[in-house]
C-alpha cells in the first residue's frame, strides 16, 4: 500500500533507539524526510546518518529548552513539518503510596510539559497548510495503570487529555491527533523495567520474562518494526478521517476492548 507520504517532512521525538527509533526508519522507508532526535547529540548524527534522508535535531524531550531545540533545528533542516510523533524517555518505577506533590509536579515536567511545547510550535503551520499529523506513543498504562509505575501513570493520561481536546480543536483544518498505546516491546526500556523488578523481588530476570510473557495473549514481546508499521499508516494519507483517538498495541494483553 501507497501511504501517500513522499515528499513529507517529519520529527521524531527520542528515536535513536527502540519504538522511535523503528517509527522514524518506517516513515523514511516511505520517503520521509525524517529529523532523529535525542538528548545525546553524538548519538543523534550517528543514527541519522543510518537513516535514508534523515537529519540530526537533538534535545532532550524531558525539558521544555530541548523540545525547543529539537523543534527549530528540524525545522531550520526540514522547513514546516508535517509530521510530529511525540515520543520520550518515562520516568522511573516507584509505588504511589512513595509519591511527594513534588513528585507529581515532575512528572508533569518531563511527560506533558515538553511535548505541548512543541505542539504549540508545529500546529499554526499544520493548520495554515491544511495537513498535520501529530501521533503520541503514549503507553497502555492509560487504559490500565501499571502496578509500580506510579509516575507514569499519572503524567501519561494528562498528555493524552489534553491531545484529546486539541484534536477537537484542528480537526477541520485537516490536522489529526491521535496516541499508540504500545504494550510489551522488545526494547531496552522494558528490559531496564523488568531487570529493576527482578532485583527488588530478588529473582532471576528470566522469571520475570516469563511472568509477562505468559500475560501476552500472542506470546510473545512485540517487534519495533511493528510498532512503526502502526505509526506510519497514522501518518498517511489513508487515515484522515482517524483523529481524537487510541490505538492499543499489546497483543491483546490488556482485558478491555
Amino acid at each position: 500500500m501507497d501511504l501517500g507520504l513522499e515528499g513529507r517532512t517529519a520529527l521524531v521525538c527520542a528515536s535513536t533507539k527502540g519504538l522511535g527509533r523503528a517509527t522514524a526508519e518506517a516513515l523514511a522507508a516511505e520517503g520521509v524526510a525524517v529529523a532523529i532526535n535525542g538528548s545525546d547529540a553524538a548519538r543523534v548524527e550517528e543514527v541519522a546518518q543510518g537513516v535514508p534522508g534523515a537529519i540530526a535535531a537533538p534535545g532532550d524531550m524531558t525539558s521544555i529548552d530541548g523540545a525547543r531545540a529539537a523543534c527549530s533545528a528540524a525545522q531550520e533542516a526540514l522547513g514546516g513539518l508535517d509530521i510530529v510523533v511525540l515520543n520520550g524517555p518515562g520516568p522511573g518505577p516507584g509505588p504511589a503510596a512513595d509519591l511527594t506533590g513534588d513528585d507529581a509536579h515532575a512528572a508533569a515536567e518531563r511527560l506533558v510539559g515538553p511535548q505541548v511545547e512543541l505542539v504549540s510550535r508545529v500546529v499554526p503551520g499544520m493548520r495554515a497548510r491544511g495537513w498535520g499529523r501529530i501521533i503520541a506513543v503514549s503507553s497502555s498504562a492509560v487504559q490500565a495503570p501499571i502496578a509500580g509505575l506510579a509516575l507514569s501513570n499519572l503524567g501519561r493520561p494528562a498528555l493524552l487529555g489534553y491531545l484529546k481536546t486539541l484534536a477537537s480543536e484542528v480537526a477541520s483544518d485537516g490536522v489529526c491527533v491521535n496516541a499508540v498505546l504500545p504494550g510489551e516491546f522488545a526494547t531496552d526500556r522494558v528490559s531496564a523495567i523488568y531487570e529493576d523488578l527482578a532485583e527488588k523481588r530478588g529473582v532471576p530476570v528470566e522469571e520475570v520474562h516469563r511472568e509477562a510473557l505468559a500475560e501476552i495473549p500472542a506470546g510473545r514481546y512485540g517487534k519495533p518494526e511493528e510498532f512503526g508499521a502502526l505509526v506510519a499508516y497514522l501518518a498517511s494519507t489513508h487515515a484522515a478521517f482517524i483523529t481524537g483517538t487510541t490505538v492499543r498495541a499489546d497483543g491483546g494483553m490488556l482485558p478491555t476492548l
